[in-house]
């Protein structure tokens, strides 16, 4: 299994040296490429990706193009096992998803000037590497290619005679200006070609809702704790019962620490312990990313921190079902697909309001030999109505899991979202319920199981 990732050190992101640069096109420029493209802004927080892409590309400049396959991948840069089922595990496809997004927007934005692009066709996991058409123009081929206007400067003027006694700055300032404006004319015509290239990332049709320019999206960290009290007391436990926090303090006196502590004094200790999952927090790198591409930021905060006008103004984004964030419960009154765990291994989404042929619950059982759990994606309107809110919530973090890669992935989002779009272009508020299943926590490739729109 390869173990290595990428070192970001300081040097590796230094540009090198005209003379150190191979030529274009060699196996030196193209694995100069790679470094360049691992060590960007873009990849700086998803080493996998790194790793993976550094993975395949090796393995092509080997000339093993043949050996790079969807098993081989899951074995060597994600640790499944020699026999493992690449029909059932579905992490590299949906990695591989992602880092095809991720070399887009490298080559969007810090990249949009190389000379080569990376791209990994879909149905298969070879990287193919294009030269692109960055030719340098000429003046002439600028002064050929601009508007009339910017052209009168450069238009020849008639002869003047320059008499002896003329200054030699007298002599030489018609061509430093004519210099000058030649230089100032290039910069605007690659300026223009730069702003061509690059599309609006910011018309999203569903981010740039969620992270405005200037202005932070709150994204709620879901408390882990209780969802281990959850499981080891069997009650549940309503925003109010977690705002009074009485649950974390009975009795008065402090719980027993150790091998002798009873269940009640371990079910009071988890309770009042700060934790959070590794898929939320994977969750939230990546939502920090996008805010990123869109000048906006995220605020995050911890379920157990916030109180109720916390929620009253600007965007947010909740993670995890109402048993690890019951903050969901602000908005769930408006929602038809809703979560209800027994807490004796069913974990129930509801269905308020059945359309035909859909059953009145679905179910996700602790001995389902499938593993099967399920996502929800709801995109909301906030409580004062100026802003909005995504819910991701999930059977489990793997179910949680499956509705961040829906929303991450614009090869499953945007064909919903152009199916759901109203006829004048704007998009309704939505809930979307995904079916997928557990991989040892993980989840493998979801699919859309009933959606609902909002007015």
């Amino acid at each position: 299994m390869v173990t290595a990732k990428p070192e970001r050190e300081a040097s590796d992101t230094r540009p090198r040296r005209l003379g150190q640069l191979p030529a274009v096109g060699s196996d030196g420029a193209r694995r100069e490429l790679v470094r360049r493209i691992v060590h960007s802004p873009t990849f700086a927080r998803s080493e996998r990706l790194g790793t993976f892409l550094t993975y395949v590309c090796d393995m092509t400049f080997k000339g093993r193009e043949a050996e790079i396959n969807e098993q081989k991948i899951g074995r060597e840069i994600f640790g499944r096992p020699q026999d493992y089922d690449s029909a059932v595990d579905g992490i590299v496809r949906s990695q591989a998803s992602r880092l095809r997004q991720r070399l887009e927007l490298y080559f969007q934005q810090e990249g949009a000037d190389e000379l080569v692009r990376i791209t990994i066709p879909r149905g298969g996991y070879v990287p193919v590497f294009e030269t692109q058409n960055t030719s340098v123009p000429t003046p002439a081929d600028v002064e050929a290619t601009l508007p009339s206007p910017y052209l009168s400067p450069l238009t020849p003027t008639p002869s003047v005679e320059v008499h002896p006694k003329q200054s030699v700055t007298g002599r030489w300032l018609p061509w430093g200006l004519s210099a000058v404006l030649t230089l100032m004319l290039m910069a605007l015509w690659f300026h223009d070609r730069s702003t061509l290239q690059r599309p609006a990332i910011a018309d999203h049709p569903l981010w740039s809702h969620l992270f405005t320019k200037n202005q932070p999206t709150m994204v709620v960290a879901p408390d882990s704790g209780l969802v281990l009290f959850h499981g080891m007391s069997g009650r549940d436990l309503d925003l109010k019962g977690y705002l009074d926090a009485g649950y974390r303090s009975e009795p008065a006196v402090l719980p027993q620490i150790g091998p002798a502590a009873s269940l009640k004094d371990s079910v009071l200790d988890l309770a009042n312990r700060r934790y959070t999952s590794i898929v939320d927090l994977k969750t939230i790198l990546s939502l920090k990313d996008r805010a990123q591409t869109l000048g906006s930021e995220v605020s995050v905060r911890y379920a157990r921190d916030l109180r109720p006008n916390d929620f009253k103004a600007g965007d947010v984004i909740l993670l995890g079902s109402s048993e690890a964030d019951p903050w969901d419960e602000l908005y769930e009154h408006n929602m038809n697909f809703v979560f209800k765990d027994d807490y004796k291994g069913v974990f129930s989404i509801l269905n308020r309001n059945p359309q035909k042929g859909e059953p009145a619950r679905w179910e996700s059982r602790r001995d389902d030999p499938q593993r099967t759990v399920f996502g929800v994606v709801a995109y909301m309107p906030s409580l004062a109505g100026d802003g909005n809110a995504l819910l991701l919530e999930g059977t489990g973090m793997s179910g949680t899991e499956a509705g961040m890669d829906f929303v991450l992935d614009d090869a499953q989002l945007l064909p919903f979202l152009n199916r759901i779009r109203h006829p004048d272009g704007t998009l309704p508020h939505f809930e979307v319920l995904l079916g997928t299943q557990n991989m040892g926590a993980s989840a493998t490739q979801s699919h859309i199981v009933a959606w609902r729109t909002m007015n």
